[in-house]
């Protein structure tokens, strides 16, 4: 047994040094990068595509047109190639090829509206569900963004469209600990999984609603201006884990999206929001923008119907579904960046940031604006 001291290194020099504790930073958002591919309209995608696609039946019709949304974007589109039989090999190889300057383009810009050099830059982390590769997104994104080698990476991947709020409170924690600027790129190429023609109406649902999009944020310690992170909660019903699914198939990524999301989704909503808002004596009157994940029309109303909220208090969760389409995990920041833009926010005011996904799981994070 050794006779080294409790506190002594290896090779008895003595006891640790001791340093004193860093106060902790207060993680505060405090820009915002977007980049889109090009963009169809509905309209345009089911009569030039999707009515084949799907057979020509009422039933699909009714669903794209009824999906709350007007206009997506796509890598892919399929007027020009059709990836319906590519193997996930090559959809892979096609990732990594569209990511890159699509992720570029998210970050530079949140660079450029958050004031950040990007020497500062302290913490890197990419979140997608829709592509991977070795080395990754975030390995190619520093090198090309001239980061530090000592730049720390994380990647997060496959959690799906609720990852936007758990990889905040991840970069949040790491600002907070180490004092240091932390990026978030929020970027899924859904357009890649379009499957074969099938009957199957989650599948129809599903390309009725996702789109392409990259988004970044940048966190920042002791911000005087932006939105303060201050807390999240989470809440996972997997006795309903299967109803919606993102499967790894031999031909990309199959989506499993059942009609009966929104009924579960009302059963948890309301008990979230009171277990984020509760501990600091606010109520869902005391919220002053509500940045929602648009899962789709339904879900917005689930929201409003059980929070008590009038419509016109996620008007910025519609708009974006209706601009953009559900576009995974950035889309939930876009609604975020929209909230700042056009709300009148006062210093002090309470924003709660919310999102839904596989698991059956629903993540929100209370934030707090300063001004």
């Amino acid at each position: 047994m050794s006779s080294r001291a409790a506190g002594e290194p290896p090779g008895g020099s003595g006891p640790l040094p001791r340093t004193v504790p860093r106060p902790a930073a207060v993680p505060t958002v405090v820009g915002f990068g977007s980049a889109f591919p090009p963009v169809r309209t509905q309209t345009e995608l089911w009569n030039g595509f999707f009515r084949d696609h799907f057979g020509g039946r009422s039933v699909p019709e009714q669903i794209f047109m009824n999906s709350g949304v007007d206009s997506r974007h796509g890598i892919v589109d399929p007027f020009v190639e059709d990836v319906r039989e590519w193997g996930t090999e090559k959809r892979m190889q096609r990732f990594q090829q569209e990511a890159l300057p699509l992720g570029l383009r998210a970050v530079e810009a949140c660079l450029e509206d958050a004031g950040v050099d990007r020497s500062d830059v302290g913490q890197l982390t990419v979140v997608s569900c829709t592509g991977y590769g070795t080395p990754g997104v975030d390995v190619l994104l520093a090198r090309d963004l001239g980061l530090g080698d000592d730049v720390q990476r994380l990647h997060i991947g496959h959690m799906g469209c609720y990852a936007a709020v758990p990889g905040l409170a991840t970069v949040a924690d790491a600002t907070a600990a180490r004092g240091k600027v932390s990026i978030m790129l929020c970027l899924e190429l859904t357009s890649l999984h379009l499957q074969p023609p099938t009957r199957d109406l989650e599948q129809v649902v599903a390309h009725a609603l996702f789109s392409d999009a990259a988004v970044a944020v940048a966190v920042v310690p002791d911000a005087p201006e932006g939105f303060e992170v201050l807390d999240v909660v989470a809440r996972t019903a997997v006795e309903h884990a299967q109803l919606m699914r993102w499967d790894v198939t031999d031909l990309g990524f199959r989506m499993g999206l059942s009609s009966k999301v929104p009924r579960v989704l009302e059963e948890h909503v309301a008990g979230v929001v009171e277990e984020l808002l509760a501990p600091r004596g606010l109520t869902a009157s005391d919220v002053a923008g509500w940045a929602v994940h648009p899962g789709g029309p339904r879900i917005i109303d689930v929201v409003c119907e059980r929070l008590g909220l009038p419509e016109e208090e996620l008007e910025e969760t519609a708009t974006i579904l209706r601009e953009h389409g559900n576009c995974s995990s950035p889309t939930v920041l876009m609604v975020l960046e929209r909230i700042r833009a056009r709300r009148d926010l006062k210093d002090g005011d309470p924003v709660v940031f919310m999102a839904f996904g596989p698991g059956l799981t629903l993540y929100a994070a209370l934030l707090r604006y300063r001004a």
